[in-house]
């Protein structure tokens, strides 16, 4: 009984080891697997914004008028391949597409706190010239844009496939985890959500598998009463949004 025993403490002991080394794995590791930088493989104009500590990369579709429609995307997304599909759905507007940190040509290294501040500078880099501002944000990017329409003054938001918060999307995604010692960057739009006035319209693709539901539906339910306006795409999943009728028209904001 007493081999027993001991055998079990050695075999509880190097489970408690291993899963203290993946907790470390995890905190050590954890941007790796939130933040996917991609090159700039489109052919869109672009400008140069610096910030502290970086150059920033901005994908652009110029007009005249003082309409601008400011896009926060995905943490795996190249956003000049977007561009003209915004630039389609927004024809009478500027459109500037923000390369984070480390994405595109643009330089630094991305964080939840560096992403925030840069997401300001280009509002306000815009805002000098044009007074009608929209803000999209997609997955990741939803987060971003949240905290600036909670920020500043804007004249729509429109966040497709979002969250409540990264923390809690990662401690649902991986139950067995103190993710909420572990995390660094929370990207905590719920708690910035009841400051929003802005007219919202959520996107939410019906089997989004990396948004659970649940993250969106608490994200909704904070914003204040008549700002958000929700429109579910049957059938599209998280990457497949695009190509799903009713997108496009609810992107722009049509019935």
């Amino acid at each position: 009984m007493t081999e027993v025993l001991r055998t079990a403490g050695v075999w509880l002991g190097l489970g408690a080891l291993l899963y203290l080394v993946l907790c470390a794995a995890l905190y050590l590791f954890q941007r790796s697997l939130l933040y996917f930088p991609q090159p700039a493989r489109g052919t869109a104009s672009w400008m140069e914004l610096s910030v502290p500590g970086a150059q920033l990369h901005v994908s652009l579709q110029e007009r005249s008028g003082p309409q601008a429609v400011l896009y926060f995307g995905g943490n795996a997304e190249d956003v000049s391949f977007s561009l003209a599909e915004l630039a389609a759905t927004f024809p009478e507007q500027s459109v500037y597409a923000l390369h984070y940190r480390g994405y595109g040509h643009s330089t630094g290294q991305p964080t939840e706190t560096a992403l925030q501040a840069d997401a300001l500078a280009l509002f306000d880099h815009v805002a000098r010239q044009r007074a009608d501002i929209t803000v999209v944000g997609r997955s990741l990017g939803s987060g971003l844009a949240v905290s600036l329409a909670a920020q500043r003054t804007v004249s729509r938001l429109v966040l497709v496939a979002p969250y409540d918060s990264i923390e809690a999307v990662a401690a649902q995604h991986y139950p067995l985890f103190p993710v909420r010692w572990l995390i660094r960057d929370r990207f905590d739009a719920v708690a910035l959500a009841p400051r929003v006035r802005a007219a919202t319209t959520v996107i939410v693709a019906e089997r989004d598998e990396v948004i659970p539901r649940a993250r969106t539906d608490a994200l909704v339910s904070r914003f204040a009463p008549g700002v958000v306006r929700l429109v579910v795409v049957p059938g599209a999943g998280h990457n497949t949004l695009d190509g799903h009728p009713g997108y496009d028209a609810a992107l722009a904001g049509r019935p």
